[in-house]
């Protein structure tokens, strides 16, 4: 079921449920209302009839009788009935009937002084009445004919009123919710309109300050993070494949020279180290590639323990020296002594951890002129601060925001070995992390990257 039909049938039914509530209310209090009046009105007319048949300490039966032959009588089907104290019937306008009174109920209306009953014969009210030490027992019964009339024609009333009501609910529903669902039409049509090639230039139009409006902005502002995100899809393959195609056509243009014609065995030696020198670069971007891919995963899809930090740069560093041909170096110095191990102790993925800093000693050694990284430790009250620094070319200051993306190299660094990666990388393990990483850096005088990791 569509919305907007939800919407119309939620309050189609809610408005009934209130319309049959206070219906019923209104028909319940205006029964109750006549049931009080009419037993006030037998009432009186019992005391009425008391004060009438009492005079002089005496009861006039005779004087009820002539009332009761002219004007006195004016309720339908009425009943009068009389006694004394001693239960003897003395007046009863009901002629060749005979009269039939419970005992217990006298009684009950001479100690209580009075008595009421309502069914649906009709109401009945006894009284027993008091003046100038004659006691009498009045008991007048009567079908409240045109009360119980105008609450059928009410019940009626009430009921064409309902079925008229619903009806008009049913069509100003659909109404308000059609109106109310136009935005969400259009803005479901113009959504379908979507797709890969015009993702750029589209954005749905909804106008106003609601909930809708601020759905539509936050359509918007997604359709803004898929396309810079298939922008960079688009750029991160171009680049992959620029790169992989780059060794992989050098790599098969020498083997085509060299078996074009015979070598000699000198000649195949300078052949096969260019070859292995490429066939390196391929499994160094290779092995970036897989290394990037891993890095863009959810934090919970990976074990963190703690780790030791300050052991982890003990252990990167003898990889790093290892990995470098040339006499590579990595000096590590603390800032401080640590007075519990937990503040050089992260919640962390270890491997992780060490593809981080292997990049930026690595980067360290091959941009630095001495071939040497100057890694620092330092904490705060929430951070382990490693910095890494180096003495080499430096980072231009206008492409300092951008050598965090992936395949971005420096204009001064296109002629050093590399593909671009490294720093990407850095940048997503520190935030799977929940960390940070920053640069300082000046041309021709190095550059420093300090990384922020949460100890525990």
């Amino acid at each position: 079921m569509k919305i907007k039909y939800k919407i119309a049938l939620y309050y189609t039914l809610s408005a009934a449920f209130l319309l049959i509530a206070f219906a019923t209310l209104a028909y319940y209090f205006s029964a109750q209302s006549r049931r009080a009046e009419y037993l006030d009105r037998l009432e009186y007319r019992a005391r009425s009839i008391g004060s009438v048949i009492i005079e002089n300490d005496q009861v006039q039966i005779g004087l009820l009788r002539k009332l009761d032959k002219t004007t006195f009588q004016d309720l339908y089907r009425e009943t009068i009935l009389v006694y004394n104290e001693r239960y003897d019937l003395l007046y009863t306008n009901m002629k060749d009937t005979a009269v039939r009174t419970q005992k217990f109920l006298l009684d009950y209306i001479k100690e209580h002084g009075q008595y009421v009953r309502a069914d649906r014969e009709g109401e009945s009210v006894g009284v027993y009445y008091t003046e100038d030490n004659v006691s009498v027992l009045v008991l007048v019964s009567s079908f409240d004919k045109y009360g119980f009339q105008n609450l059928q024609n009410l019940q009626r009333i009430i009921l064409i009123e309902l079925v008229v009501a619903v009806v008009l609910l049913v069509g100003i529903g659909y109404f308000f919710a059609r109106k109310m669902m136009q935005p969400i039409d259009r803005l479901v049509e113009q959504a379908d309109s979507i797709n890969a090639n015009n993702l750029q230039d589209t954005r749905v139009a909804i106008k106003g300050k609601d909930e809708i409006a601020q759905l539509g902005a936050n359509f918007n502002t997604m359709l803004q993070r898929l396309s810079h995100s298939f922008d960079l899809q688009k750029s991160f393959v171009s680049n992959a494949s620029h790169e992989l195609r780059t060794p992989l056509a050098a790599i098969i243009s020498q083997l085509q020279v060299t078996l074009a014609k015979g070598r000699s065995g000198a000649e195949y030696e300078a052949v096969l180290n260019s070859v292995l020198e490429d066939a390196e670069g391929l499994s160094e971007l290779t092995n970036g590639l897989l290394q990037l891919a891993q890095s863009e995963l959810n934090r919970h899809e990976f074990i963190f323990t703690p780790v030791r930090i300050d052991e982890l740069l003990i252990d990167t560093a003898d990889l790093v020296r290892l990995k470098r041909k040339e006499n590579s170096k990595v000096e590590m110095q603390f800032m401080k002594e640590p007075e519990q191990d937990t503040l050089v102790t992260c919640n962390g993925n270890e491997s992780l951890l060490k593809v981080l800093f292997i990049n930026l000693f690595d980067n360290a050694c091959k941009f630095s002129e001495d071939h040497t990284a100057r890694v620092t430790i330092d904490f705060n009250s929430r951070y382990i601060l490693v910095s890494v620094k180096d003495n080499g070319i430096g980072i231009a200051a206008d492409e300092q925001d951008k050598i965090f993306e992936p395949f971005f190299r420096g204009r001064n660094a296109q002629e050093t070995r590399g593909h671009g990666l490294g720093l990407s990388i850095c940048k997503k393990i520190v935030q799977l992390h929940q960390g940070q990483i920053t640069v300082l850096s000046e041309t021709s005088k190095g550059t420093v990257f300090t990384v922020q990791l949460p100890h525990l």
